[in-house]
């Protein structure tokens, strides 16, 4: 029986960012994401090992589940002035501050991941130039709990 072809299109990927200020902002297909996409990654190591003089071996189970999450978005794109404006407003009062939500799935391999504590890092950089880049959004996120692939072929 001929196995079923895994097929992978950034259409498919949803992702929204929600907190004070804002009732959602799409940061999926459509909103203007650059070929880069989103990227998250976790902030450490789950393990840290450590050897003894004799060559025994120590593990030690990490519970951070903090990472980054980081946005590209081509310069034209309406997105930045959505996310410019959120920052600005956000950046205004420590209540409003990490409390953003940033939920990203896949609804063909029905990947999730959710980041919750999420802040700007920074006002992103933005360079004037022959043509037209991308502005990288960075989120610090305290918590990314993540699913992979939870769709049953």
């Amino acid at each position: 029986m001929p196995q079923p072809q895994m097929v992978y299109s950034f259409k498919d990927v949803h992702a929204t960012l929600t907190g004070p200020g804002t009732t959602g902002i799409a940061l999926g297909a459509d909103a203007g994401v650059a070929e880069e996409g989103i990227r998250y990654e976790m902030t450490e190591d789950k393990d840290a090992m450590k050897q003894g003089a004799d060559g025994a071996i120590a593990h030690s189970l990490r519970g951070t589940k903090s990472g980054r999450v980081t946005v590209s978005i081509l310069k034209a794109s309406p997105t930045n002035n959505l996310l410019h404006t959120l920052f600005n407003f956000q950046s205004q009062s420590s209540l409003n501050w990490a409390q953003n939500t940033l939920n990203i799935s896949n609804i063909a391999n029905g990947d999730t991941i959710t980041c919750q504590g999420a802040a700007f890092v920074r006002q992103p950089a933005n360079l004037f130039a022959k043509d037209a880049g991308i502005i990288e959004w960075e989120f610090y996120c305290s918590q990314i709990d993540v699913v992979l692939g939870s769709v049953l072929i």
